[in-house]
Parts: C-alpha cells; sequence; structure tokens
C-alpha cells in the first residue's frame, strides 16, 4: 500500500513539472542525467530557432528549427549517418512542446530512434555548465543565465512602452521579422529602425545607446524573442534598456480592449 502511494505522489510530482508528458504520452523522454551519462550514444538536435541556438545551446548539439520545410530530410539524413545512436531533440525547457513534436513527427515517418529531452537548455546549462554554449563561451560562467525574474525588471506594459518610447533621444527597435508586421507599426516613419534579430545588426544601436546614454527599448511580435536578445545586451553591459510586455500582439490588445 505504502509503495503504492508513493509511486503515485511520484507520478504526479512529474506530471506537474513536466505538464506535457500526458499531452504526448506516446512520446519516449530522457532525463537530464541519463543523457549526460550517456552522450555517446546520442545525436543531440536543437530544434528551436537559429537565433536561440546561436546564444546557448547544449555543447556539439546540431539545429534544425521545428519549422524548416526539410526538417524530417535533416533528420532523416542525420540518423541515416549515426546508425545505432537515438537522437535527443530539445527545446526551452519543460513548458515547450517543440522536442515532443519533433519526435513525434520523426516517428510519424519511422524514424523510431528517437527521444524528447524536455527538461530543455536551461535545466541543462545549469546542471552541465561545461557541456553547454552560451554566445560562443563554453563553460557557460557562473551567474550568467538570466533568471525570470531579471528578466521581468526590464519588461514594460504596452502603455508605459510608449509613453518612454515617445522620449526626446529614445531609441527604439521593431526587431520583428516581415511576415509578423502586417503593415502594423509601433511608431510612426523615422521614430523607429526596423532590425532583423541579428546580433551584428543590432550592435551599432546598443553601442550607439550606450555612448550617448539613450535609452533603447526593443520591441517583437509576442515578447519571446527579446528574452534570447537579452544574453547579448547584457553581454555588451548595457543597462538601460526595455521590452514591451507582451510585445506588440498585447499592445494590439490592449487597443481592441478600448474600443469594445
Amino acid at each position: 500500500m505504502l509503495l503504492s502511494l508513493l509511486f503515485c505522489a511520484s507520478l504526479a510530482s512529474a506530471e506537474d513539472e513536466f505538464p506535457n508528458r500526458a499531452v504526448y504520452p506516446d512520446v519516449p523522454v530522457i532525463e537530464t542525467e541519463d543523457l549526460y551519462r550517456n552522450l555517446d550514444k546520442h545525436v543531440v538536435v536543437d530544434v528551436r530557432s537559429r537565433y536561440e541556438y546561436d546564444t546557448l545551446h547544449i555543447r556539439g548539439a546540431g539545429n534544425i528549427p521545428l519549422n524548416s520545410s526539410d526538417f524530417i530530410e535533416q533528420v532523416r539524413t542525420l540518423a541515416s549517418s549515426h546508425p545505432g545512436k537515438t537522437i535527443a531533440f530539445y527545446c526551452n525547457g519543460k513548458t515547450c512542446r517543440k522536442s515532443y513534436k519533433a519526435a513525434r513527427r520523426a516517428r510519424k515517418y519511422h524514424i523510431d530512434n528517437v527521444v524528447a529531452y524536455d527538461a530543455g537548455i536551461f535545466d541543462w546549462a545549469r546542471a552541465h555548465p561545461d557541456q553547454a554554449v552560451l554566445l560562443g563561451q563554453s563553460p557557460v560562467p557562473a551567474g550568467r543565465l538570466i533568471s525570470t525574474a531579471d528578466f521581468k525588471k526590464h519588461l514594460l506594459d504596452p502603455d508605459a512602452f510608449l509613453e518612454k518610447a515617445r522620449e526626446p533621444g529614445a531609441i527604439v527597435l521593431d526587431i520583428r521579422d516581415i511576415r509578423q508586421r502586417e503593415g502594423i507599426s509601433l511608431l510612426p516613419p523615422g521614430r523607429e529602425e526596423r532590425v532583423p534579430l541579428d546580433n551584428e545588426k543590432l550592435r551599432k544601436y546598443v553601442e550607439q545607446a550606450q555612448a550617448e546614454g539613450r535609452p533603447l527599448l526593443i520591441y517583437d511580435a509576442v515578447g519571446k524573442q527579446v528574452r534570447w536578445l537579452q544574453y547579448f545586451l547584457e553581454q555588451a553591459g548595457l543597462n538601460n534598456y526595455w521590452f514591451m510586455k507582451g510585445g506588440i500582439r498585447s499592445y494590439l490588445a490592449e487597443l481592441q480592449s478600448d474600443y469594445r
């Protein structure tokens, strides 16, 4: 009876920690320490965007974004090149579904020797900084992983962001890609810059903000891309920077609610 209760408690705890395992019961998973001990038996694949991968990834991992048009072809080639090895897909963390989706899609196309490492990159980097790469640096230096609390310190609600963006001297950047813009901007032409999410293309604005002591305000589509951009800004030593909480979508949602 006691063993049964302990098992049920353990199962409930795992479901709380990994809420998506119940959504993808057919997808095999691997735990952090199991993957670490058996890295030589796995081919690790990051299924996030290239920018996220370039910011922080598992050392030795390849990058095949889940939204790649040739995702299956790339995975099939990888599996053929590493017979006998298991492909381990990962993404950001326990609430991210991309690792499960990647494994399920691979199995759908009869690439069966796959697992989802669903703890994700942050758990990995904390547990094994020597096997992670942050902006080209490995091991990941202690204290360089940005907490949710530190991220939130640089978030402004849409109204506050817009007010600050209108201040004299503010440098405002729209980092959405062309598909996300849909002809909608926060400020009139000439008051903001459209810059792709590329550190080298962003560098001149960061350096300008530093040199001239001007605030840098950056917004994206839904408030997720800026989380990764923050690592570049912190590495550059910038302090006076701000993101729009929830991205332009939250701003538009507030506008719609005002007119109801």
